[in-house]
């Protein structure tokens, strides 16, 4: 490639199905080595499996990209519609000699894979139609005319040289007997005509590899630099798949976890990421395709939750707000979101998931005059209530009302009265939030205000 050649790479996902989370680290991939070398990054959707390709599962993958931010460059490619470029340039390497018309039908083919595999051979098409001339009339596929001789050989970015003997390599189909291209030839056309450079892709495509290459020559086109890049395992150093837990991007959202978070764990599977936390602006300064790994990586969601807990504990009020709203069960109202926004903060150093910190704020959403659910309610017996009225008359002359300070004053009041802390937190909370699961009283109280704190207390005590 010339250095004065654009770096252009792509993510072409086939929509099939949701954006797993090892497509949406191949899209960053991309998307950062591009940025990194002040190119571009382009989208290909590649929908020509038109019986499993779904308009639910385009919008998936863009909502997916979208979420995770990874904008791409120019209009989305859409490869059905580059059909007729596909379709010349089989038409350009019958013409030039590089492919031929086979005319071999079904139950033929079959019958030499059967005969094949009785003679434990690999199966391979006979090449009976290579060296024919003429034109019939009847159904044909075309397909490439694979050198028999010799190696097809390149230095891939990641994996280092790859050498495949062109003796095992089929005559591969390049299209079919209805008029449609098939899956390696229509990716070389459309990387090509598209200008890709790199070609960042999963290490599954590693043997697909060799056969674009050989199209690529037939067709007289510069290669691109390739990079297979191992494909992401669970724990158990199996492929990363439902068993593990969510793979789907839309998936992760929904369980609660910032897309930040989700992010910054996918530029450490499996590229040399210099820390746990990258901003973006530094991941596109640093990326580089040099520091990507040959080794699979390795997939903990214990890694992830402690990665969006750190990015959740960095977050304010009102961003811990914005990110939990998806997941309250009831829409906060003016006070409700108030309290939300001092007490998630706090609250956040606990949690580890959006979902968590949700389920905990609910007790920012209770109203006066509170209803303590059942475990809550037998901590207020009449013994409590009146523990809780003498410690009304102490909060009442209590004028620093920061959550340091309520917290001793509570202690001191224990001490004082010879009362044991469960004796006084138990009932206390009950009766501020209605539960006795609950963060630190001084917390819940300097949430609360002073007013709603005495009213709350007032009604039980």
């Amino acid at each position: 490639m010339s250095n004065n050649t654009q770096v252009r790479t792509r993510f072409a996902p086939s929509p099939t199905g949701m954006l797993h989370i090892g497509g949406a680290r191949t899209a960053l991939f991309n998307y950062l080595y591009a940025k990194h070398m002040g190119g571009e990054y382009v989208l290909r959707i590649e929908d020509t499996d038109l019986q499993r390709s779904t308009p639910e599962a385009i919008d998936a993958i863009l909502e997916g990209l979208s979420w995770l931010d990874i904008p791409h460059d120019n209009e989305i490619v859409y490869q059905t519609k580059q059909r007729d470029k596909h379709v010349a340039a089989v038409d350009k390497m019958l013409k030039e000699g590089t492919a031929y018309k086979c005319y071999c039908t079904t139950e033929e083919l079959a019958a030499v894979r059967a005969e094949q595999q009785a003679a434990k051979q690999k199966t391979m098409y006979n090449q009976k139609c290579r060296e024919h001339n003429g034109t019939l009339d009847m159904p044909y596929t075309v397909r490439l005319k694979t050198p028999h001789e010799g190696f097809t050989t390149w230095v891939d970015a990641v994996q280092g040289e790859i050498k495949y003997p062109n003796k095992e390599l089929d005559d591969l189909v390049l299209l079919r007997t209805d008029g449609n291209p098939t899956y390696n030839l229509v990716v070389v056309v459309d990387d090509a005509n598209m200008g890709i450079t790199h070609i960042v892709r999963g290490d599954d495509h590693i043997n697909n590899t060799p056969k674009q290459i050989l199209i690529y020559q037939a067709l007289g086109l510069p290669l691109p630099i390739f990079a297979h890049v191992p494909l992401i395992h669970g724990d158990d150093g199996k492929k990363l798949s439902k068993r593990h837990g969510a793979v789907s991007v839309t998936a992760f959202r929904d369980e609660g976890f910032l897309p930040q978070a989700v992010s910054n764990y996918l530029l450490q599977l499996g590229w040399s990421c210099p820390s746990d936390i990258l901003s973006r602006e530094d991941a596109i300064k640093q990326f580089d395709i040099s520091g990507l790994n040959k080794g699979a990586a390795n997939f903990s969601t214990q890694k992830l939750e402690w990665l969006n807990s750190q990015y959740m504990m960095a977050m304010s009020g009102e961003e811990l707000l914005a990110a939990i709203t998806l997941f309250l069960k009831t829409k906060a109202s003016d006070i409700q979101s108030a309290r939300l926004i001092k007490g998630l903060p706090a609250l956040a150093k606990r949690a580890k998931r959006l979902t968590t910190l949700a389920e905990q704020s609910a007790i920012y959403l209770v109203e006066s005059p509170v209803q303590p659910n059942e475990q809550a309610q037998s901590c207020l017996d009449a013994d409590s209530i009146e523990r809780l009225s003498k410690l009304k008359e102490k909060l009442l002359q209590t004028n620093d009302w920061s959550a340091t300070t309520l917290d001793e004053t509570i202690g001191m009041f224990a001490n004082e009265h010879g009362y044991k802390m469960p004796q006084i937190g138990k009932p206390l909370r009950a009766a501020l939030v209605g539960t006795t699961q609950a963060p630190s009283l001084g917390e819940i109280m300097w949430v609360l205000g002073k007013d709603e704190t005495l009213a709350r207390l007032g009604d039980i005590a």
